[in-house]
């Protein structure tokens, strides 16, 4: 652990501490908050996306109510907007933008990604979508339907994709494991062929 840290913890659990003392908030409260923080990550998204590959019932109830989807996996959702789930279909692909600012579903996502984040994505993402898509390698056939939608502070939006071809017989593990960031948002979508990992910004 180093300097910067230690002062950090130390701030935490001093001002954690004054805000119990005054009543504001209970040892409990405070508990649950630090397992949301620590929990939130895009594993946790592609944990209900698998599931919903796999179980027909969960999909559903991912669509129709993407917070009790998030829930009944584990993921603390209580004081989070709610979140909606946009399905990928053969001629429809969603592609989420904030133009705002960074609204995002952080309880399922983890902390938005630097790129999200940028002017440059959140005006060119509904000036030019297909544009953005192609950036990132994906290009989409003419006759698919592309819809932008916007993640509000009111309201978080995140992307349900399609099941890959080739995996047939995967494990729910498994394809947990091909869903990224970028496909949950929408500028990538998953492959079995694809390495793993964080959806780093295309070289322009």
């Amino acid at each position: 652990m180093n300097v910067l840290e230690a002062e950090s913890g130390a701030l935490f659990t001093a001002l954690s501490g004054l805000l119990c003392e005054k009543g504001l908030i209970t040892p409990a409260e405070l508990a649950e908050r630090v397992a949301i923080t620590e929990q939130a990550s895009p594993a946790q998204g592609a944990r209900m996306v698998a599931k919903a590959w796999m179980d027909e019932d969960y999909r559903a109830l991912m669509l129709r109510d993407g917070t009790a989807a998030a829930e009944a996996v584990g993921a603390f959702m209580r004081g989070s907007p709610p979140l909606g789930v946009l399905a990928n279909e053969p001629g429809l692909h969603h592609l989420v933008v904030c133009t705002l600012c960074s609204c995002y579903p952080r309880a399922v996502l983890g902390y938005p990604p630097f790129w999200f984040k940028s002017s440059a994505y959140r005006a060119r993402a509904v000036r030019d979508p297909r544009g953005v898509l192609a950036e990132w390698g994906t290009v989409l056939p003419a006759s698919t339907r592309l819809r932008v939608v916007d993640s509000t502070a009111d309201y978080r939006w995140m992307v349900l994709p399609m099941r890959p071809e080739g995996t047939e017989g995967w494990s729910e593990e498994a394809l947990a494991a091909l869903v990224t960031e970028g496909d949950m948002i929408g500028v990538t979508v998953p492959s079995p062929g694809r390495r793993p990992g964080r959806a780093s910004l295309p070289a322009r």
